[in-house]
């Protein structure tokens, strides 16, 4: 089996190693903008090792922002910052991967360290919608139902912003289904009580994915790879929850997607949650063992040698860290040490390693 840093080939796409920048949205945003805390957030994380960095969820729509401050890619003129932090990530021999995403019915909130809840339309906030009218919870806003031609512009979106993508020059491209977010309201049949196409059946409930993963690999380049982030499960009986997720992946693959990136929860507020280290390892197990699709895992993945033991023991192709990347953005480099790896460094940082100013080649990605 592979081990943390073995390479990973997808498509046309080699990582250096297996540990991936999960996305985690700053809430640092104006308009969607990147903003320079964007290029230092993601560009030290490229610095210190990891071998895909993924930017936090960027909104295919203004009214699909978490919040009036998350990252956009809505517009032309998004396309420059964006650029350049691909660029940077570049320079230190990482790929770089977009999220693509819609809150829905989770939109127009506030800032977490602000309370994080609904924002109105008369304080900057902005009518949300989603696959019924039900809200998230009680202090989130009441959606609109989509119609089904909105729901074809929602795909459209996906669409013009994987356009937008390519041109920043981004190597992966991930579709958010995940956390409570558009589509996995419109997955679990807990928030999606529709009637008509898009809804009742598991083939209706899936529609959407499908068709906002076809849409994106229309434009998305063959040679490069497509990520789908999925929760797994929503902690709650009659929801969305493994088998459906089985099945899920058994589409999703024949239309292009390379990799689940595979998490859990997020559309069910209150549910119970069995919290511990590595607690999601198990689902995304499952899924490799029986989808024939490459899998990510996330959740309290925390330290290296149990970052490694999920690769080496075959429960996931690679490991998307978050919070621990937070802490430590050059824990790859701690990690290999820990191992008895020998990885290369940017040269600007080798009087830290015991080649002290030994030439060493640079980082590359293929």
């Amino acid at each position: 089996m592979p081990s943390l840093f073995d390479p990973l080939p997808l498509r046309g796409l080699t990582l250096a190693n297996r540990i991936i920048t999960s996305p985690m949205c700053q809430y640092s945003s104006v308009d969607g903008f990147a903003t320079d805390w964007h290029l230092v957030h993601l560009g030290s994380r490229a610095v210190g090792g990891s071998g895909l960095v993924m930017t936090e969820a960027c909104a295919v729509t203004p009214e699909g922002r978490i919040s009036p401050h998350d990252l956009g890619i809505y517009r032309d003129a998004h396309v420059d910052m964006l650029r350049r932090i691909v660029r940077f990530v570049h320079e230190q021999g990482s790929a770089a991967g977009i999220q693509l995403a819609h809150a829905g019915r989770k939109a127009s909130t506030d800032r977490p360290w602000l309370g994080g809840g609904k924002i109105e339309p008369a304080a900057g906030g902005w009518q949300v919608v989603g696959p019924s009218d039900r809200p998230f919870d009680s202090h989130y806003p009441v959606p609109r139902t989509l119609t089904t031609a909105e729901i074809d512009d929602v795909v459209a979106a996906f669409r013009v912003a994987a356009t937008r993508a390519l041109d920043a020059g981004f190597d992966v491209a991930e579709i958010h289904a995940a956390h409570g977010y558009l589509i996995h309201q419109f997955l679990s049949p807990l928030s999606n009580t529709r009637t008509d196409h898009y809804g009742g059946s598991f083939d209706n409930r899936a529609r959407l994915l499908r068709e906002v993963v076809s849409a994106v690999r229309q434009v998305w380049p063959d040679e490069q790879p497509i990520f789908v982030r999925i929760s797994a499960t929503d902690w709650t009986p009659g929801g969305w929850d493994l088998d459906d997720s089985l099945a899920l992946a058994q589409q999703l693959a024949p239309l292009g997607v390379d990799l689940l990136d595979c998490s859990t929860g997020g559309n069910v507020a209150g549910a119970t949650i069995p919290v511990g280290p590595g607690y999601q390892v198990p689902f995304a197990a499952r899924l490799k063992q029986a989808s024939g699709i490459a899998i990510g895992t996330v959740g309290l993945i925390t330290t290296a040698a149990q970052a490694d033991a999920i690769v080496r023991d075959g429960q996931a192709d690679c490991v998307l860290l978050a919070r621990e990347l937070l802490r430590d953005p050059y824990f790859p480099m701690h990690a290999a040490k820990e191992l008895g790896v020998s990885i290369t460094w940017p040269v600007q940082y080798l009087r830290a390693t015991s080649q002290g100013t030994a030439a060493r080649t640079p980082r590359t990605r293929s």
